[in-house]
């Protein structure tokens, strides 16, 4: 056992070594480039004491991490939609590990939170609303986005995928407020949870209103010359939108319970008490998406039970006057017989007896159904 501990004590140090990376190179890095070559950075700065250095030109990756290395803090790394190769150089500088790596290049993933040695690795679905007029059978109404974000002990790695969810303005609110970026990284992780909770809010109260406004037009008396089917193509839609809003929600429950009451290295336990107050925000959104799914259900089925009774009306509709033209057709087709003795041929006033025979007969028929409600 005394062994045991001896080579741990050799061992955990020399990984913890950041310019000797653990894991192999990542896409044939070249060590003597600079991984800030890459178009894909957006921002990169350095914080320190909560407060952001000001440099006269923009850092590099290396840069940046040689200024925390040389005065302490962390520096704070944006990238939007980075390729492999632009990748490659900072995954190397930081050593990341080859698997998130690979989930931030490619993106589609579900939200989760995983850990690789000193590196959290969290994966958030950004959702925004789209503005429509109308909602039809075609309308988007939720767009979703991916950030990922690596978290070390000095530095914050955000991979941005999407046209929304940008982090510029949440980066100036972090600067404005020193003291909670003086908690280092972690500030950072939570900052961007709270940012990707509070739009899951604002989308379900905009998708509410595109519910209740269904809801209104499937229960109200359709419009003259609207069929219910119409209806139904909406309905549709708008479980397909709440479906893609449901799977950015759902599996996010998990790392933000991790990160609320899990105490771990990378997270400041102050910070962790913020990360309460996103998981119950988080966990309302949760049961407005379910209530949606189940709602939309409801109207779906409450939709189709209309379009049957419709379907019920007409068929009624048309055996009435199926039925009221069965009379005329049956006399008609017994006076059409090629027979010589037949009763009241040539009777002179034969002809319009039938006739009236059979106007009143229909008559009385159509009054009939149509007192009972078939017609």
């Amino acid at each position: 056992m005394s062994m045991i501990r001896e080579l741990r004590a050799v061992v955990r140090p020399s990984l913890r070594k950041r310019n000797t990376a653990p894991y192999p190179p990542y896409g044939g890095y070249d060590a003597t480039r600079d991984p800030s070559a890459s178009t894909a950075v957006v921002d990169c700065a350095v914080y320190r004491e909560g407060r952001r250095l000001k440099e006269e030109e923009p850092l590099t990756p290396r840069e940046a991490m040689r200024r925390v290395r040389d005065g302490g803090g962390f520096a704070w790394i944006g990238l939007h939609e980075p390729t492999e190769a632009e990748f490659a150089g900072i995954a190397a500088e930081f050593g990341l590990h080859p698997l998130a790596v690979e989930d931030a290049v490619h993106a589609h993933q579900r939200p989760k939170l995983e850990r690789y040695d000193d590196t959290l690795f969290t994966v958030f679905k950004t959702v925004h609303y789209v503005e429509h007029a109308e909602l039809t059978a075609t309308s988007e109404v939720v767009e979703s986005g991916e950030v990922m974000c690596f978290t070390g002990r000095d530095f914050v790695i955000t991979v941005r995928h999407g046209g929304q969810g940008s982090l510029r303005n949440l980066r100036h609110r972090l600067e404005a407020d020193p003291e909670l970026l003086a908690k280092g990284p972690s500030s950072v992780l939570h900052a961007i949870s709270d940012h990707v909770v509070d739009g899951y809010i604002a989308v379900a109260d905009a998708v509410e209103i595109d519910i209740d406004q269904l809801e209104i037009d499937v229960f109200s008396p359709p419009a003259k010359g609207s069929t219910r089917g119409a209806d139904t193509g909406r309905i549709y839609q708008l479980k397909r939108e709440v479906l893609e809003f449901k799977r950015a929600v759902m599996p996010l429950m998990r790392p933000m319970q991790l990160l609320s009451e899990r105490p771990m290295r990378l997270v400041d336990p102050d910070i962790q008490k913020y990360f309460r107050d996103v998981a119950d925000h988080l966990a309302r959104v949760q049961e407005q998406v379910v209530g949606f799914d189940e709602l939309l259900n409801s109207i779906l089925q409450a939709n189709l039970a209309q379009a049957t009774v419709a379907q019920n009306e007409d068929m009624r509709k048309i055996t009435s006057w199926a039925a009221i033209i069965a009379v005329p057709t049956a006399v008609c087709g017994v006076y059409g017989m090629n027979f010589e003795h037949m009763p009241e041929l040539q009777w002179k006033y034969g002809y319009p007896l039938v006739l009236t025979a059979i106007i009143g007969t229909c008559f009385a028929i159509h009054r009939t159904l149509k007192r009972n409600g078939w017609l």
